[in-house]
């Protein structure tokens, strides 16, 4: 395994975590696909010389969730928008519970290209199992999307403009973290 066998601390020193969110309904031109960086986080992965001994904890602050970009509206955002962005998750989506996920099963593929973690994720008060398929790059890098739908751990999505504009349900965690 291009990671070596050990205990590794991981947070934002060691790559990026972040939220992709994308819009639609008849009002969607007027509003952004959202990047949002996820700015204090923390994981221990260990390696263990028997894969099956492996883990993986992560958690995150749900306040630390900055948009730090906008695609594809019509205008650029604002501070304003940012602001008022993060005050819906903060109120309405996460409602300030901590984000966390710890690993039931860790395998690596047979040439060592790709991470399967099976686990549990806890976010907006609720816990769910999750499996995720991550790339290992021969450097250590570990990089993947993972697809989750946000009313499956009881977020309702964002509605504004009477329902003319939302926010998918799907949305979609980037990873990109080089182990030490």
């Amino acid at each position: 395994m291009p990671i070596a066998t050990g205990s590794h601390r991981l947070g934002p020193a060691h790559g990026a975590l972040e939220i992709r969110t994308y819009r639609e309904g008849m009002a969607s031109k007027v509003g952004h696909d959202l990047i949002i960086e996820v700015r204090e986080w923390e994981a221990t992965l260990t390696v263990a010389e028997d894969p099956e001994q492996s883990t993986l904890a992560l958690s995150a602050d749900p306040r630390s969730l900055h948009v730090r970009e906008g695609l594809r509206g019509l205008k650029p955002l604002s501070d304003k928008d940012r602001a008022e962005i993060r005050k819906n998750i903060d109120q309405k989506a996460l409602g300030g519970e901590p984000i966390t996920f710890r690993s039931r099963r860790l395998g690596l593929s047979q040439d060592a290209t790709r991470l399967t973690a099976e686990g549990d994720l806890s976010m907006a008060g609720n816990t769910r199992a999750i499996s995720a398929e991550l790339e290992v790059e021969p450097s250590g890098r570990v990089t993947g999307t993972i697809p989750l739908t946000q009313s499956e751990w009881g977020i309702k999505p964002y509605r504004g403009l009477m329902g003319a504009l939302k926010v998918r349900d799907s949305l979609e965690i980037v990873v990109d973290v080089r182990p030490g």
